[in-house]
């Protein structure tokens, strides 16, 4: 320690997220002066390896980003490959698409919802605990989460990284008659994400705030999914929402390398922003169906017709219920309109050009753009997901929230620890998925640095740590 008021709170490896994450955050006395998410997965090389592929290819390759959210990599995908190419896909391909991305929305969010998140409005450290403390919502949340992956199932031919989505639309498409079992089983899933919307309702929610612009999908006349127009709801001016073109999207979002996370940040138009649940409902909620936006008033919720916006992270969780609840109000009413189109994908010839594409994933709005030659042969390839986004306004509300409990005097080192992973949680990071690409920079070390290695720290960084940092920062940790 330089002095007896500096301390440093770290977390070495994230619980319950999907991928590997560290937290620090140092404290001078009851000031946050430094708070970083670190990501310290490998990165992926997504982009690199797509160049020189096929047209056709990007929508399966880039599916394996993600176990949880591929339907989100797979939309995003075609409809950049589509957008290049100058085919546009509407009709009941159109349909089949957002009914299948409405599944991955009940699966994805119902498993953060009952397995990752609700332990920590309980009081437990695993859904294993919840399940002996609340079987029965443990019981709903598996029959949500079968609801979604049936539908999956059905539309991509498995629940994991689906095999029968393809530019232009589907290799295959259903009968009416094979959405009809899909529609029984929804009927029951109404029930139980009511009742889920209700449940988590009742846990009690920290005071917090996002000092951070809402970024979300909008689209006319309905809750943005599968595609939309890039919305943005400045904070502390909501009322000042603008939009630009998703050909603008590179102009307004610029991503940056940080020294100590393997993923890149982004910020839009030089300022925090964040995207998600918190966003989406904010941007759209006002055209959910009147009986969605009953359940959400009902559970806490402000409605968004009158203005009034939230930003509470730590009701995320509501908020993901109440899509939940949505997405299968929406998967019914896709299914009962459905005609089984005539071709079940549309030509998707290739030619020289760039195409954007952009949708609502799970964690937040997730952007691909692709450039192809003549021939279709990727050329260059670029993909924004949700949780590099969200990396600085994650960071600030962690500090802002540290900060309030020290100034109130009321948590010790390991609770203010907690309370950071609990932040971090309430945006369902997707961690592999931002882990994105690394400059890589060699720093030879020095003898002293060596000894320091052999007990598993260098100048203050575990392993949880993305790379080491310079020999400044070395010695500013060391003399702490």
């Amino acid at each position: 320690m330089a002095d007896s008021g500096t301390r440093v709170l770290s977390v070495g490896a994230l619980a319950r997220v999907e991928g590997e994450g560290a937290l620090r955050l140092r404290v001078s006395g009851d000031r946050v002066t430094e708070a970083r998410l670190s990501i310290y997965e490998p990165p992926r090389f997504f982009e690199a390896f797509l160049r020189n592929r096929r047209h056709t290819e990007p929508p399966d390759l880039t599916s394996r980003v993600c176990g949880i959210c591929p339907v989100a990599y797979q939309t995003s995908a075609c409809h950049a490959i589509e957008d290049a190419c100058g085919v546009t896909v509407g009709g009941q391909l159109a349909t089949l698409r957002r009914l299948l991305y409405c599944g991955e929305w009940i699966e994805s969010h119902t498993l953060h919802i009952h397995l990752l998140h609700a332990p920590d409005f309980l009081g437990v450290d695993s859904a294993l605990e919840v399940s002996h403390r609340h079987r029965a919502a443990i019981e709903r949340g598996l029959r949500l989460k079968q609801a979604g992956n049936s539908i999956l199932e059905v539309l991509g031919g498995r629940s994991v990284h689906p095999v029968n989505v393809r530019v232009g639309g589907f290799h295959r498409v259903p009968s009416r008659a094979e959405l009809r079992p899909l529609a029984e089983r929804l009927a029951g899933a109404r029930e139980d994400a009511l009742a889920a919307v209700a449940w988590v309702a009742g846990f009690d929610f920290p005071e917090a705030e996002c000092r951070a612009d809402l970024f979300a999908l909008a689209e006319p006349g309905t809750y943005a999914i599968e595609r939309g127009v890039p919305t943005v709801l400045p904070y502390g001016d909501e009322d000042r929402r603008r939009s630009f073109p998703l050909t603008e999207f590179d102009a307004h979002v610029v991503e940056e390398q940080v020294p100590y996370s393997t993923a890149l940040q982004a910020r839009l138009d030089g300022g925090r922003h964040l995207t998600g649940a918190l966003a989406r409902y904010a941007v759209s909620g006002h055209l959910l169906p009147s009986a969605v936006r009953e359940a959400a008033r009902a559970a806490g919720l402000p409605d968004p017709a009158s203005g009034e916006v939230c930003r509470n992270p730590f009701r995320s969780i509501v908020i993901r219920a109440v899509e939940v609840l949505y997405a299968v109000e929406e998967a019914l009413r896709l299914i009962e309109c459905y005609e089984p189109p005539a071709r079940a994908a549309l030509e998707v010839a290739p030619r020289a050009g760039t195409g954007h594409g952009a949708t609502e994933a799970p964690r937040g709005l997730l952007y691909h753009r692709y450039s192809l030659d003549r021939d279709g042969l990727v050329t260059d390839a670029s993909l924004v997901p949700p949780t590099s986004q969200n990396q600085g306004a994650v960071e600030e509300e962690l500090r802002l929230v540290v900060q309030e409990r020290l100034a109130r005097g009321e948590a010790t080192d390991a609770e203010l620890a907690g309370l950071c992973e609990r932040a971090v949680r309430n945006h369902d990071p997707c961690i592999s998925c931002s882990a994105h690409f690394l400059d890589l920079t060699v720093l030879r070390e020095r003898e002293a640095d060596r000894s320091a290695a052999s007990s598993g720290r260098v100048g203050g960084f575990g392993p949880g740590d993305a790379q080491c940092p310079d020999d400044e920062s070395v010695e500013r940790d060391q003399h702490d």
